[in-house]
């Protein structure tokens, strides 16, 4: 397992040892084990899978009080993921990275509790898989517009296909403080 750090701090790329013959392939998609290696002891607490058509644009999203840190990849397909720190006080707040995630680079994505998350499908159809360290609560339940001009993301897609809510999510400026996670440096 090779564990790439990206511009934001906690933010990490997975790439496991890839097995494989003219028969298929093997690999580890996740290891406790590995992963303490490198300081990371996530507990998962629910697994969720999304299927996704092209120009499908999910997020950002995240949850507060109750923070959800996620441990993503993609099964079929390829998406442009994207990590935004949210945190307030982060030296870090307000900036984004991103990664692209395919069933051909079986690329794993951690993003620590405290960030907004969100992806775009790139190819005709993706399957995206999410290990999560917290279940979901429709009452922590939070988002941010995609295209915040204050967060400058250079999505891939100039038009993309939304969801209500996420079509109408306030942009980061709008987001009253006690709705945001906090920063423990």
């Amino acid at each position: 397992m090779k564990v790439i750090e990206t511009d934001l701090p906690g933010c990490l790329v997975i790439e496991p040892r890839v097995f494989g013959d003219d028969r298929g392939f093997f690999f580890e998609s996740f290891n406790n084990d590995r992963l303490r290696e490198h300081g990371l002891q996530p507990v998962f607490v629910q697994g969720n899978v999304s299927s996704s058509t092209q120009g499908v644009l999910r997020g950002l999203h995240y949850q507060w009080p109750r923070p959800q840190g996620k441990y993503v990849s993609v099964v079929e397909g390829e998406v442009w993921d994207v990590a935004v720190d949210i945190r307030r006080g982060s030296p870090t707040f307000g900036r984004w990275t991103a990664v692209v995630l395919s069933a051909e680079n079986k690329r794993h994505f951690w993003i620590p509790e405290g960030f907004a998350h969100g992806f775009v499908t790139l190819s005709e159809r993706a399957v995206f898989t999410y290990l999560c360290t917290a279940t979901y609560d429709p009452d922590a339940d939070a988002n941010i517009r995609w295209d915040d001009p204050q967060l400058a993301i250079d999505w891939p897609v100039a038009d993309p296909l939304l969801s209500g809510k996420d079509a109408k999510a306030p942009l980061l400026a709008d987001v009253t403080s006690e709705r945001l996670p906090v920063f423990e440096g």
